[in-house]
């Protein structure tokens, strides 16, 4: 999955974001038990998943703000 851009996710709504924060961790936990039994290709995926989480954290506290 392509890194999520700031100027995408400015444009939800704050339930939206909350949606993609609940499918972002989900992706998050797959992403973690390929790594764990070696069948993650790419490595950095897992972190690309952190920042994204990170990202939309973010926005749903400024828009909460």
């Amino acid at each position: 999955m392509p890194s999520l851009k700031p100027k995408e996710l400015r444009n939800l709504t704050e339930d939206e974001l909350k949606e993609k924060l609940e499918g972002l961790k989900k992706e998050l936990f797959s992403l973690r038990l390929q790594a764990k039994f070696g069948k993650l290709e790419k490595h950095a995926s897992v972190q690309s998943a952190r920042k994204d989480i990170a990202r939309v954290k973010t926005l749903i506290q400024e828009k909460a703000s």
